[in-house]
């Protein structure tokens, strides 16, 4: 079980390549190994791009030796037709004799019909080597499949005192509370995620574009919170660069291709409304980036699955205090700030 262990770890350190690319699909890596050697490895780059398992194939020069290796592959081969054909058909037709998956898969077009049919062919397989690893890689995919919601990041910056923003202030623009590397990282963050989400009053306040312009990737799709319409169409959410979806109670409002208004209805029950609305949307994974109102909400009801909390090196004196959130956390430190890292275990 240990070689298969070591190769599994090579699956899904290959996988991690594909983290932010691959929405609304899986990370998955795969390797292939005869007499020892691997002779092919692959994962999955992006959506209706080949998947890991035929990249792994693909990329072994000799196909002869197929129908006497072992594949690895870090979750359970898909079943179904999408973008591209099964790949339990394809690891069938190589006629490859030993099969090793980390873990099954919870989308219910798969969930254990790929390895029922690789079974069928004739072919060994071994289930759950590294499972925990495996759907630890694929958190955001499990939480949406298993929890019928989005994989919630909570992010926000506090100064040493405990304030998230001053109470005034002269400009429509952020006030700094922590420093490049950590404004570098939150950019970083922001290309691995599909939504990022910010309330009324941050737009208003702070005019943020909520890109990625500090890293390379894609930019998130950006979700904010509008009740009665107070964000004007000069507002860097409104431009259309990026597909926006905005939740409000107005109705009848116009939408292009990158502005989509959301009827919701603005009462307790609005957090989880949110969550909902993404879940239909197929947003997998988002980051929660204020204001505090916003994100005590998601904190009230216990909708989070992890907090990032940067606490700059300056004192702000007085302002608008940072959420309240209890529990054990890691700490770790990006030059003069501190960076917390909360997880929900619950």
């Amino acid at each position: 079980m240990k070689i298969h262990q070591f190769y599994i770890k090579r699956c899904i350190q290959l996988a991690k390549n594909g983290l932010g690319t691959t929405y609304p699909n899986p990370m998955v890596g795969s390797v292939i190994v005869y007499n020892g050697e691997i002779i092919g490895e692959g994962w999955h780059r992006k959506s209706g791009e080949p998947h890991a398992e035929v990249n792994a194939i693909n990329s072994v020069k000799d196909k002869s030796l197929l129908s006497k290796a072992t594949i690895y592959v870090s979750l359970e081969p898909c079943s179904h037709f999408g973008k591209t054909p099964p790949c339990c058909d394809l690891i069938i037709k190589h006629k490859i004799p030993n099969v090793i998956v980390g873990t099954i898969d919870p989308n219910s077009k798969v969930s254990g019909e790929g390895i029922k049919r690789i079974q069928q062919s004739g072919a060994n397989v071994v289930v759950g080597v590294l499972e925990k690893e495996c759907n630890d890689l694929n958190k955001r995919f499990f939480t949406f499949h298993n929890k019928k919601r989005p994989y919630v990041i909570l992010k926000w910056v506090e100064s040493q005192d405990g304030f998230i923003a001053p109470l005034t202030k002269e400009k429509k623009e952020p006030v700094w509370i922590s420093n490049v590397y950590s404004r570098q990282l939150v950019h970083k963050w922001r290309s691995e995620e599909q939504a990022i989400l910010v309330g009324t009053n941050t737009v208003l306040e702070d005019n943020p574009k909520l890109d990625v312009r500090d890293w390379t990737g894609e930019n998130p799709i950006r979700i904010v919170l509008d009740r009665s319409g107070k964000i004007a169409n000069d507002y860097f959410v409104k431009d259309q660069k990026t597909k926006t979806i905005i939740l409000t109670e107005q109705e009848n409002l116009t939408f292009t291709e990158n502005c989509i208004y959301e009827n919701v209805i603005f009462d307790i029950r609005l957090t989880k409304n949110i969550v909902h609305i993404l879940y239909k949307y197929g947003i997998q994974s988002i980051i929660i980036e204020g204001g505090k109102q916003t994100l005590q909400g998601f904190i009230d009801n216990n909708l989070w699955d992890e907090a990032r909390v940067f606490i700059g090196s300056i004192h702000l004196k007085n302002g608008v205090k940072a959420p309240n959130l209890n529990g054990d956390y890691q700490i770790k430190s990006i030059k003069e700030d501190q960076l917390k890292l909360y997880f929900n275990h619950d």
